[in-house]
């Protein structure tokens, strides 16, 4: 019997290791293996991490983060890549600098800032070097209202902030910009919006579900839109997409853990 491999799309996630497994590397790579996507990853940080909160960020050494990257690189068809939790500004300037080399790749970038328990995962000067030099490179940027309200210096309060918000990061230089409405908690949906490079509005709105079951949604959000990418959908597929396996993985919750517990990875295979 003749043994025949079958490719598969692939994916990178760059990132900091959650130790309870519901956000950071370990969501990404959950997230693409239920896309049929085949994951690696370039692991940034280690964090002492839980659904109660983090006890510690340990960051990998630049060097180390630089020959992770050229590893996958060198043996890997990466056709999309994410990045997720970057803690400070030298190892976003390793990154940018790896990833400037591999132009035709699509890039999601999840800036991740501040962790569900309060925690923040980012040193205070990495947010200037994050918008000067890794959000130029996103194809797809996913920041929550927090976050965008950080990196345009806005207030963001209603539908029409969040559009206003978009165009003025698209100015800084991502394309396609999602802003993740989840946190205006006076809307009865969690409203998303996408601005396209192309100019379109796309509003995607989801039930708002009344749990704390919500620890990794961005990291696993941003995941779906990265693997859906490299199988050649679409941004606005690919984002649909997304929305969607995330509404289903808060909505079919599981009990894990005793905090700000995780998603459910696998729910959207029954929707």
């Amino acid at each position: 019997m003749t043994y025949h491999a079958n490719p598969v799309p692939q994916a990178l996630t760059i990132a900091g290791s959650d130790s309870g497994g519901g956000a950071g590397i370990q969501a990404d790579l959950k997230t693409f293996q239920e896309r049929r996507v085949f994951g690696t990853s370039v692991i940034v940080a280690v964090t002492a991490q839980n659904t109660l909160g983090v006890q510690g960020i340990h960051k990998v050494p630049v060097e180390m983060v630089t020959e992770q990257l050229h590893s996958v690189f060198d043996d890997f068809d990466i056709t999309a890549l994410k990045t997720g939790m970057l803690p400070d500004a030298d190892i976003m300037r390793a990154v940018a600098a790896e990833l400037a080399k591999h132009p035709e790749i699509p890039v999601v970038v999840d800036p991740v800032m501040i962790a569900k328990g309060g925690a923040s995962l980012m040193e205070n000067e990495a947010a200037a070097t994050l918008v000067r030099e890794i959000l130029p490179l996103a194809t797809v940027l996913t920041p929550n209202v927090p976050e965008a309200e950080v990196i345009t210096g806005m207030t963001i309060t209603d539908s029409d902030g969040l559009l206003a918000a978009a165009k003025k990061i698209q100015a800084m230089g991502a394309k396609n910009i999602v802003i993740k409405g989840g946190h205006r908690i006076e809307t009865t949906d969690a409203e998303d919006v996408l601005l396209t490079a192309e100019g379109e509005v796309v509003k995607l709105a989801s039930e708002r579900i009344d749990t704390v079951r919500t620890h990794g949604t961005g990291c696993t959000y941003s995941a779906c839109i990265t693997a859906e990418l490299a199988k050649g959908r679409t941004i606005k597929d690919a984002v649909t997409t997304a929305k969607a396996y995330i509404a289903a993985a808060i909505s079919d919750g599981i009990l894990v853990g005793h905090g700000h517990g995780p998603t459910n990875h696998w729910a959207y295979r029954k929707v």
